[in-house]
């Protein structure tokens, strides 16, 4: 290895050499998974956010959240695609509430069946749309963050209607 002028290390070419031809296809290799994984990561997260309030639920009830979920880039616990929470969700609200309630499942929120997860997202729904501290009293980005989950609870009621 030298240094040249101006302190740039460069290396001897004695070894293998690839040709343009062979570096854009490793580099779109290599893009490509990257990509993979993303996707992936995404799914990830909210499929661990659906089996967290969900673990009873019917696989239509899962397959309905999860294209809620890609759809609107947030997820029922209000996390965004790379699973970084946003706020306090409706349904950790919830979660606690039956926690505070003794129930014995109390993550268990859906239920299971597709009746269920519906009535469950719908009372989700209107509890985020009748708060009780108003929702101009929170930050920008909180506000932001409830309109996307609502938009979610839109969505995955909406799949939920049609099965």
């Amino acid at each position: 290895m030298s240094v040249s002028g101006i302190g740039a290390a460069s290396y001897s070419t004695t070894g293998y050499e690839m040709s343009r031809t062979e570096r854009n296809v490793s580099e779109k290799q290599f893009m490509d998974a990257l990509a993979e994984k993303e996707s992936i990561d995404k799914n990830d997260h909210a499929e661990k956010a659906f089996r967290s309030v969900a673990p009873n639920a019917p696989e239509k009830v899962k397959t309905a959240w999860m294209e809620a979920a890609a759809e609107v880039g947030i997820d029922g616990m209000g996390r965004k695609k790379n699973g970084m929470m946003g706020h306090i969700s409706q349904m950790m609200v919830q979660r606690l509430t039956n926690q505070l309630k003794g129930k014995p499942n109390y993550n268990d929120i859906l239920g299971n069946s597709v009746q269920s997860a519906l009535q469950a997202t719908k009372k989700l729904l209107f509890d985020l749309e009748n708060p009780l501290e108003p929702i101009s009293q929170r930050s920008l980005e909180v506000q932001q963050q409830i309109m996307k989950e609502k938009e979610f609870y839109q969505a995955f009621i909406d799949r939920l209607e049609k099965l």
